[in-house]
Parts: C-alpha cells; structure tokens; sequence
C-alpha cells in the first residue's frame, strides 16, 4: 500500500513538472526550496499520523461488514455497531469505550475487532495506534505480575500521550493473571485528564473464552425449546455473562474492579455457530480469496467439522476458526 503511494507521488510530481533532470543555476535555488516541503509533504503523506486523514470512522462501512461478513452474531453485531457508532460520534466521551467479547473459539471475537479497526483506522490492524495484547506471549509469567503492571501502565500512557484515537485490544484474557488487568482501572474510568494525559477517546477490547459454557447453554435451551436462534436477547445472556465472568478464578477478570466499578460498556455474547453459518464462512472466504464461491464445497467443509451435542450435531465446536486451512484442501 505504501509502495503505491510512493509511485503515485512521484507520478503527479513528475507529470506536473515539479520533478525534473536538469535545473538552470535560478531554478536550482528555488527547487532546493521545493525539494525540502516536498520531502515534508512527502513524508507526511506515507508517514501515518494521529488525525483524520488517517483515522476517520466510516459508520456504514461497519454496518456493512457486518451484516455481510459475521455470521450468526446478531446480538453481536447490534451491540458492536450501536456502541461503536454512538462512541465516535461524540466529540466529548465521558470515559473510553470499553468493549469485552465473549463466546467459544470460532465465533468471531478477533474477526469483529480487526473489522472496528479497519473502519477507523485507515490502515486497519497494521495501524501504529492499534495495539494488541496476547496474554501468553506478553505476560506470561505470574511471578513477574509486578513488572507487567508496571509495563502495561507506561505503554498504554505513552502510546495515548502520542494519538487519543488509541485502540488496545486484549486477546486471551480468560488466560491472563488475576490482577494484572486491574492496573489499567484509572484509564478506564470517569477522569477527565490523569497526569496531563486524557484516555477518553480510547478504545479497549477484551476477548476472552470465559462465559463460553453459559453462553452455549443458553443456545441449547433456546434450540431444545424449538425457537429460533434470533429470539436470543442480550437480556437472556448479560446477567449469567457478566457473572461467569468475574467469579471465575482462572480469568484475568477474576473479582477485577473494572466490572466491580462498572466500566465495562458492554458484555458482548458470541453464539455457538450451526451449520448454516459455517457454510457462509466458506463461501465468503472463496470469495476473499477471489474465487467463484461453490456451495457444493462449502458443503463438504462444513461437513469435515465437529459438532455437538453428537446425536444432534447443531453447533460447530471450533466455529469457523479452521475454514481457511479446510478450503485449501477442498479447493
């Protein structure tokens, strides 16, 4: 991406004259003028930057992905695009939109941020102000929880002093020490400025496989009761969620004062996927992948998966996680 915006300067520059091979000695003075706020231009146009040629949030372009890209997820995809939307449309945020994404591997948790993401910030997740977090790889000693702490205040201090329009996404908190994430507690909250920094403009995200079991339950009683799967409200789910959630000890929200204190906007649930929504997964990965999209392969894709309960075999047990490796078999 950057390499094409390099040959497109360099062709408006020398199509309009600006570049050229030769200069006489008056238009070498005034082309050394040139060259310098050139080199500026230049460099602020591939260099990204904390404004809103390079973080714009783009409500229907969200909206669009998700009605067409996340699958079976339509308490999700309301939650994510009504709180996405109401947060970036205000100038003045009370305290930082704080987002935690619950459900079983597969679901779409990882998917559905790269997609918030990519609505903001021009160069999606490969942007310098989207900063991820995976809990075994950055913290994975609980002997060093001290330092973690220590670490984790500094980064995201420094990196929002550098861009208000911070994202922070925290994978695998279901893994993560009890404790460590209560560190980022006073970004979070209600604070206008704390040491001259505000965090109101920032964004967190937690993802986490805690909360899976009580969702699925759920699914299953909704499904043994014979009613579709779109009867599921966010009320059915919030309550047990936020509790699976804080009382289980293994979790990095174990008894932590950001769902104590109430800072966490939304408790988002991910449904178990069927059938049908492992299908769509394949067909919109053929079709990511440029290729016609085939039901009949999709099918058999959606067939090689696992699912339960085994007499019924109603959800797919790892989702659409291994769609993309299955397809290179089938295709």
């Amino acid at each position: 991406m950057k390499a094409a915006r390099i040959y497109l300067l360099l062709h408006i520059l020398s199509t309009t004259g600006v570049l050229v091979n030769t200069f006489d000695p008056f238009t070498t003075t005034v082309v050394i003028g040139v060259g310098a706020t050139l080199g500026r231009t230049i460099y602020n146009y591939l260099h990204e930057s904390c404004d809103s040629k390079w973080i714009a949030f783009n409500a229907t372009g969200l909206q669009v992905d998700l009605e067409n890209k996340l699958f079976g997820q339509h308490i999700a995809s309301r939650i994510i695009l009504k709180a996405v939307n109401g947060f970036m449309s205000n100038s003045n945020p009370k305290k930082p939109l704080v987002l935690s994404l619950h459900g079983w591997t597969g679901t779409g948790k990882n998917f559905v941020s790269q997609l918030i993401a990519e609505n903001i910030y021009r160069e999606g997740m490969d942007s310098s102000f989207v900063h991820v977090f995976t809990s075994t790889l950055h913290f994975p000693h609980k002997s060093q929880i001290d330092t973690y702490k220590s670490q984790l205040q500094q980064w995201i201090k420094g990196n929002i002093t550098n861009c208000e329009r911070s994202m922070f996404i925290f994978d695998e908190m279901d893994k993560m020490h009890p404790g460590l994430i209560d560190s980022i507690k006073p970004y979070l909250d209600y604070y206008e400025r704390l040491d001259g920094v505000s965090y109101r403009k920032a964004i967190f995200i937690f993802l986490s496989n805690t909360g899976g079991d009580s969702i699925i339950q759920t699914a299953l009683d909704f499904w043994q009761a014979g009613r579709n799967r779109e009867e599921i409200e966010l009320k059915d789910l919030e309550t047990s969620l936020s509790l699976s959630v804080f009382n289980n000890k293994q979790g990095g929200f174990f008894q932590t004062s950001l769902i104590d204190k109430n800072l966490v906007d939304f408790f988002v649930p991910f449904l178990p996927l069927e059938y049908q929504h492992v299908v769509q997964c394949a067909m919109a990965e053929m079709k990511a992948r440029g290729l016609q999209p085939r039901r009949e392969i999709a099918d058999m894709v959606a067939k090689d998966l696992v699912y339960f309960p085994k007499s019924e075999r109603v959800f797919s047990v790892k989702g659409c996680k291994t769609i993309e490796s299955k397809l290179d078999y089938y295709t």
